[in-house]
């Protein structure tokens, strides 16, 4: 458990870690949402993944799912920010931030979503309630950036077991690279949609 956790945050993961797949759910809802516990979801998640491989899929579903519903609480708390308090509270990189969310939308929101640490992720999601992204937008970029780190993270500890998270350190760089792909061509084929569906010819 990292040693940054204090006291009561241990708690709530010690309590956590004996509900199983609920114990997961629940600390992927508070970690997106009102607290922060780094990288305690994928640990748990690789555990109990160990444990029972056969129920890997139940616990990143129960991973994606808290994670989910905990951005999209922070996401509706952030419409009742203004956009002052907002560069208040996130300093310099505000105005950078906000560019990337209004401007890049679906496809900024699944980057920022899939990159690792220390991406301040929380602001990006800030952010985007305070500037009024589409919540469909956003709880789908969400969904679909959970769903592959979970399942991924899931399918490394079934394979490699307590490996699984230094094998994802040592190759971060190909990592990102295949992120980056991904989101590119997701992002395309979103705008080719919207399109089609709108009677518009994509650009």
């Amino acid at each position: 458990m990292p040693a940054q956790l204090g006291a009561w945050k241990q708690r709530i993961v010690a309590f956590a870690a004996t509900l199983g797949a609920p114990g997961l759910f629940l600390i992927s809802f508070l970690d997106s949402s009102v607290l922060t516990f780094p990288v305690i979801n994928d640990l748990l998640l690789i555990e109990l993944s160990m444990r029972r491989p056969a129920r890997m899929p139940l616990y990143a579903s129960m991973a994606a799912l808290g994670s989910v519903l905990g951005c999209v609480t922070l996401f509706l708390l952030a419409r009742k920010v203004e956009e002052a308090a907002f560069h208040r509270k996130v300093g310099a990189r505000a105005a950078a931030i906000r560019h990337w969310v209004v401007r890049n939308g679906f496809g900024g929101m699944l980057l920022a979503a899939m990159l690792p640490p220390p991406t301040p992720f929380k602001f990006f999601v800030l952010a985007a309630g305070v500037f009024e992204m589409p919540l469909v937008s956003f709880a789908s970029a969400i969904g679909l950036a959970r769903v592959i780190r979970y399942f991924g993270v899931g399918y490394l500890a079934v394979r490699y077991g307590a490996d699984a998270l230094p094998y994802l350190g040592q190759h971060k760089l190909q990592v990102i690279v295949l992120v980056i792909a991904f989101v590119a061509v997701s992002y395309a084929v979103s705008r080719v949609v919207l399109r089609a569906g709108t009677g518009q010819q994509p650009e």
